[in-house]
């Protein structure tokens, strides 16, 4: 199942994908108003979809999978030939950032250059979202939490990032993260170790590898999160960039308003969204 979260009729909700067309079950009286709500209350979805008003995927606003995270936690450097670009000593644990809601955009919607910098730069990731919270998560138990998967650009302000040691000022500028274009259940996405993952601007790959190459796995990324932190219902995990990114290219490939980048990830989706500059 896919689920997403979209505007109709002016109002943000949540629905289902069913072949091109949204399912629009935040419209139903008495349904969860958010798709994160949703998943905490689970609903039931059968009942609700019957009742759902149906608007073509092509016509919709999209919005960022979970509006409304309690958290978003990204790991840096999670890929060898990314963390060899870069020069980065080999670590023991995951290195973690985090991002803020208000910064995220849906699919189709522009990804903000702001006016601070010239240096944006693409992050192609895979993204889960948590659907059973707990601490001290067992690695053997960890996938069982997992509500489902999504593209993600971290889109990053590359001096801004470089301005201490801490990742955090380079990843929140506004509309600099794209999250979509929607969130797609385990079991249609099956083993993810095979899986490509490709980051592609003005229809060049500029990125590509497989999922499979991550120096830290999933299980051991909720293992280790939930072990400083509770995971709740919603919380997004943010699981690392492969090698290409444009700050180690000769020269430096930055995005600038008019590109167009995508993220595509094998039985997960494509996120497509322009670049513009921020007013």
């Amino acid at each position: 199942m896919k689920y997403l979260s979209f505007f109709a009729s002016g109002l943000p909700t949540w629905g289902v994908v069913s072949g091109d067309y949204a399912l629009a079950i935040g419209l139903v009286d008495g349904a969860p108003s958010t798709l994160r709500q949703a998943m905490s209350d689970k609903s039931d979805l059968a009942s609700l979809g019957a009742l759902a008003p149906r608007l073509p995927l092509a016509d919709i606003e999209y919005l960022p999978v979970i509006p409304d995270p309690d958290k978003i936690i990204c790991v840096g450097l999670n890929y060898e030939e990314h963390r060899k670009e870069t020069g980065r000593a080999v670590v023991g644990h995951p290195t973690l950032f985090t991002r803020f809601a208000n910064v995220q955009v849906g699919q189709g919607r522009p990804l903000l250059r702001p006016k601070e910098s010239i240096e944006f730069d693409y992050e192609g990731e895979l993204a889960l979202v948590i659907g059973k919270g707990g601490r001290s998560i067992r690695k053997e138990d960890a996938l069982s939490h997992i509500a489902g998967y999504a593209c993600y650009n971290d889109g990053s302000i590359r001096d801004w990032q470089r301005h201490t040691s801490q990742f955090v000022p380079g990843k929140n500028f506004i509309g600099t993260g794209a999250f979509g274009p929607w969130l797609v259940t385990p079991d249609e996405v099956g083993p993810l170790d095979n899986l490509q993952i490709e980051t592609r601007l003005n229809g060049e790959t500029v990125q590509k590898s497989t999922l499979g190459h991550m120096i830290f796995d999933i299980p051991t990324i909720i293992a280790y999160c939930s072990t400083f932190t509770r995971l709740e219902v919603g919380d997004v995990i943010v699981t690392g960039t492969p090698g290409g990114v444009g700050m180690k290219r000769e020269p430096p490939l930055w995005m600038k308003a008019g590109d167009v980048v995508e993220v595509e990830i094998d039985r997960v989706g494509l996120l497509r969204n322009p670049v513009e500059d921020a007013a």
